[in-house]
């Protein structure tokens, strides 16, 4: 495979630093924490707060050994292409596959989430017209010049910065007793119960299920490398710049959680008012706190939707440039935008839709599944990449990177155990064991479908030299 001077051509270099932070951060921020983060306090209890530094580590680690992977070959495909340059083709072809299928899935339950929510404001509408009304809208905005989705995604992103930022601090303003108003939460709700680890320390590693998928997301701005202004730069400023806030955004939100709302009052729903968000906003006698929380949360749906949209494309054209899905998927416009890549991630979307909305207690389920197993996955995948990465990075005398994994090989090795434990782990979560039961089958399924393409190559190289022998053989012969 010909990485065309460590990148894929074809593509615009447009999306700046802020740009690429702000993407990445909207790839992380979602439903998950503004709702899917109750699920967690129930497990954990005031220790979620723990299992969110937990997540924080191995998040961490992934972005330092991503880095530097990503400045040596700032590519579109990223880590499925660094996975098959430095452990096999089917490393390559599983993880870009994979990561395709579980960001289509995503995108499915964004959209359904989106229809969730604009139906709370307009009952009368059907669910299905805001799925296409915002599938066209998004996949409009991906088919125009990166630079244009880069700035679409900022703001969507910028959105929900500010609402976080404006929770954490309201929420200290309570804590603080600095609002009349409010009642004094002080520090008893963080001994609420059985005390600070109240389901004790299994529940905060169980949390983790919940917890890890807030941080999936991350590896984005290795993805959006291969479109990057100045990769040696843009890249390593963009991640740590990212993770960081990422880590003061998530520990900060549930320390003002867990701080203001008693934990055992946080019931999981899926509807916005079960929000734990909404009943701090409340305390704050915000008018229309609901309508401004699902405001919110609706932004939040669209902009993770677009980024897996973003995503799910390149993946989609990195696999058609190295020759394992059919080359149509490998063009770019004159804009440098893979739209026919766009187009078959956004049928993915569609598909994903479609099951969701007809089998929501069932099938979706499953495609969940999927997709947070897709997501640990490429996450282990990529720290056993980076294992072989720097020994050969090394070895072949290459030059030296501007940022570099500290603790090597230790850390690379850390990371990947964390996240397979963290895999193994759903099978004993109420819920989550349909990552496993559908994650195995996919893997299996994928690998099959290599072994079939592996096979018809082998008979078509055969075929080939077959076709050019057999002139040479009928001459040798005849002078005999």
């Amino acid at each position: 495979m010909a990485l065309h001077g460590n990148k894929e051509e074809g593509l615009a270099r447009e999306l700046s630093t802020r740009q690429m932070t702000m993407i990445a951060i909207g790839g992380a921020i979602g439903t998950g924490l503004f709702l899917g983060s109750s699920l967690a306090v129930r497990m954990a209890g005031p220790a979620v707060i723990l299992s969110y530094f937990i997540g924080a580590i191995i998040a961490l680690l992934l972005m330092g050994a991503l880095s530097e992977m990503a400045v040596a070959h700032p590519t579109a495909g990223s880590f499925g292409v660094y996975a098959e340059l430095y452990l096999n083709q089917w490393s390559g072809f599983v993880v870009r596959y994979t990561y395709w299928a579980c960001q289509c899935i995503a995108i499915g339950g964004e959209a359904t989430a989106v229809a969730i929510y604009c139906h709370w404001w307009f009952p009368q509408v059907q669910p299905w017209i805001w799925i296409v009304l915002f599938s066209l809208l998004l996949a409009g905005v991906n088919a125009t010049e990166v630079g244009n989705f880069g700035k679409f995604e900022y703001w969507f992103a910028m959105i929900k910065v500010v609402a976080i930022t404006a929770f954490i601090v309201f929420g200290a303003i309570v804590l603080l007793g600095l609002l009349p108003s409010a009642p004094h939460a002080g520090m008893q709700n963080f001994t609420l119960g059985e005390g600070f680890f109240a389901n004790g320390p299994a529940g905060v590693w169980m949390a983790m299920c919940f917890v890890i998928f807030s941080y999936i997301g991350t590896e984005v701005v290795a993805v959006t490398a291969g479109e990057a202004q100045d990769p040696d730069v843009a890249v390593p400023r963009a991640m740590r710049s990212m993770l960081f806030r990422l880590i003061i955004f998530y520990i900060g939100a549930m320390i003002v959680l867990i701080g203001v709302v008693p934990w055992t009052s946080i019931q999981p729903g899926s509807d916005v008012t079960a929000s734990p968000f909404v009943s701090v906003f409340r305390l704050m006698h915000i008018p229309a706190a609901t309508h401004v929380m699902n405001f919110v949360v609706l932004t939040a749906a669209l902009s993770s939707m677009n980024c897996d949209l973003y995503l799910s494309t390149r993946m989609m054209f990195s696999l058609a440039r190295a020759g394992h899905a059919p080359r149509v998927f490998g063009r770019v416009t004159k804009r440098g935008v893979p739209l026919p890549a766009l187009l078959i991630s956004t049928t993915g979307l569609l598909i994903a839709t479609v099951i969701a909305v007809l089998y929501p207690s069932s099938a979706y389920v499953y495609l969940f599944g999927i997709a947070l197993f897709g997501g640990l996955f490429v996450w282990m995948m990529i720290f056993i990449t980076h294992l072989f990465f720097r020994r050969s990075w090394e070895s072949a005398d290459m030059r030296r990177l501007p940022v570099r994994m500290i603790g090597y090989p230790w850390t690379s090795v850390l990371g990947a155990v964390l996240v397979a434990s963290i895999v193994a782990t759903t099978w004993w979560v109420p819920g989550m064991r349909p990552t496993i039961l559908s994650g195995i089958p996919w893997l299996a399924l994928i690998s099959f479908a290599y072994w079939i393409r592996s096979r018809k190559q082998k008979r078509k190289i055969a075929a080939n030299v077959s076709g050019f022998a057999t002139p040479v053989e009928t001459q040798t012969g005849a002078r005999n």
